[in-house]
């Protein structure tokens, strides 16, 4: 029994994104900037938030750690696909593989319940705005992205344990740049039916709950801003298609892999690539684009750390030391 429980397999071969040699470095350069634009985007929208003032609210608080979760999502595997591109054959190691699988699933269900927890502030906001500041506290804001940390990682940990015990003895390629759940499982040396229902359905009770009830709270923000039409109104129907935007980008790809699983590996590998890329990268742009505070905001931040004569200072002393 002990030898049936430890796997024979070392590590796992991902097929990546394209067969290709040609298109290689070509993807390396693509990916790279953009892996570089979601620091850079989300870095900046943290930094913005934590720095303005007029910022420090429990929305801009829960946006800030959106960023903060969008970039653990992007990078939990996505500078390991970079440097594959540079190399033939693409290993895994079995502990990184599964330290993947653990990573993918306590980021991204932090990030459902985080998108959760913002919907619930704009239905405070728009719903019940005389008690705003009351139920939206400071200790209700920490209190949210606590127990979105703490649902993803009893999601992980219930995920992970499908895996951990399986054994692998046979086959080792996985097609994708990242070990997802449903492919590793796939190479298991036992009929895994059974943990492939299991594991879908835990990744779509959480996926399909938190849409609906995003749908719920957004539904109910939609009928009473159409009941108004005041300026302030104007701006929570500005906020809010962000806010839906950001969560169909999301939700979208999660539901179709896991709650629909008879779809073709290589949909679910431009899927997977969508939600560990692009939403990431969207993100940023969808809330600053479309949000005059923020563009003020960061028009601020701007003046601040780029005064006339400041970047040349910098310049100026950098060239000094390294003369010296």
């Amino acid at each position: 029994m002990n030898e049936t429980n430890h796997s024979q397999v070392t590590e796992f071969v991902l097929l990546g994104l394209s067969n290709s040699q040609e298109l290689q470095p070509f993807l390396f350069l693509i990916f790279s900037l953009l892996y570089l634009a979601i620091l850079l985007g989300n870095f900046l929208i943290i930094l913005t938030v934590t720095s303005g003032s007029r910022l420090h609210t429990p929305m801009y608080f829960l946006l800030a750690n959106l960023s903060f979760i969008d970039i653990c999502v992007a990078s939990f595997a996505t500078p390991k696909m970079i440097a594959d591109f540079l190399v033939q054959r693409k290993t895994i190691s079995f502990d990184a593989c599964l330290a993947q699988i653990f990573f993918v699933h306590l980021f991204t269900g932090s990030e459902m319940v985080i998108l959760v927890s913002m919907a619930y502030d704009r239905y405070v906001a728009i719903c019940r705005p005389l008690h705003y500041m009351t139920i939206m506290s400071r200790h209700v804001c920490i209190i949210l992205v606590l127990i979105s940390w703490c649902v993803g990682f009893i999601h992980t940990t219930s995920q992970l344990a499908f895996t951990v015990n399986l054994p692998f003895c046979g086959p080792n390629q996985v097609d994708s740049f990242f070990c997802d759940l449903p492919l590793v499982t796939k190479l298991a040396c036992i009929d895994t039916y059974v943990i492939s229902l299991l594991i879908v359905a835990d990744s779509g009770f959480l996926s399909l709950s938190s849409f609906l009830l995003l749908v719920l709270s957004y539904t109910v923000i939609l009928v009473t801003v159409r009941s108004h039409s005041s300026a302030s109104m104007a701006k929570a129907r500005s906020t809010l298609t962000a806010h839906i935007t950001v969560v169909t980008l999301f939700f979208g790809p999660c539901i179709f892999i896991y709650v629909w699983p008879f779809s073709s590996y290589s949909i679910d590998k431009v899927l997977a690539v969508f939600y560990t890329i692009f939403t990431p990268i969207l993100n940023p742009v969808i809330y600053t684009l479309r949000n005059k505070e923020m563009k003020a905001a960061m028009s601020k931040l701007k003046s601040r750390y780029l005064k006339s004569g400041q970047v040349s200072a910098v310049i100026r002393n950098v060239l000094f030391l390294e003369t010296k």
